[in-house]
């Protein structure tokens, strides 16, 4: 037995030595659930963040990149990239999402998936880019090696979500997606959220 307790699925699960081409992720949610669930931070916990308020549907396994961190580095890659300022990082850990043809029936599991792009997402001036993955292994998705190989009609669906998701009656949205990248983009934002969790975490 190499250890006893839990591991902290943020801190004490290993990224991968094959990342940003490989990387494990943590799944905090599915498409059927109606409420959001997320990580807690001090205990590493799943916890209901909201019961999903309107008809918001999560359209994939949706989770986020083990020892990664949304800061200064991540801000700096959107900032250079669309010309905005006074971004910053969302503090959390880099999202994901993952698709697969298969059901996965539950989420607070973990999965090894092959980024394929992301949206540049700007949620009240913060970066909190979204990086689409395919699962390891998947005979369907794992065709695909590029966001350029995925049906607009996927891309589009996966956008609704994002775009609307956080949007009340009678308020003004505050996500905005500046851009959909593919896989090279995609592996720069993953090492710029690697370099910031590292720059906050691992000082010593």
């Amino acid at each position: 037995m190499t250890n006893i307790y839990k591991l902290h699925p943020w801190h004490g699960v290993d990224i991968g030595n094959e990342a940003p081409e490989l990387v494990t992720v943590f799944i905090e949610i599915i498409p059927s659930d109606t409420v959001k669930y997320e990580i807690d931070k001090q205990s590493g916990y799943l916890k209901v963040d909201r019961p999903q308020k309107f008809s918001n549907i999560v359209p994939a396994l949706y989770g986020f990149i083990p020892q990664t961190y949304c800061a200064e580095d991540v801000a700096s890659e959107n900032m250079k990239n669309t010309g905005r300022v006074d971004i910053k990082g969302d503090g959390d850990p880099l999202d994901i999402l993952v698709l697969t043809e298969r059901e996965i029936t539950h989420g607070d599991i973990i999965v090894k998936a092959f980024p394929i792009g992301g949206f540049r997402l700007v949620d009240n001036n913060e970066a909190d880019d979204k990086i689409i993955a395919v699962l390891k292994n998947d005979d369907v998705y794992g065709q695909w090696k590029d966001i350029s190989d995925v049906p607009v009609t996927i891309i589009n669906r996966l956008k609704h979500y994002f775009l609307t998701y956080k949007q009340m009656p009678h308020k003004t949205p505050t996500c905005i997606i500046d851009e959909v990248y593919g896989k090279e983009t995609a592996f720069e934002v993953i090492r710029a959220s690697m370099s910031d969790y590292h720059h906050h975490y691992r000082r010593n």
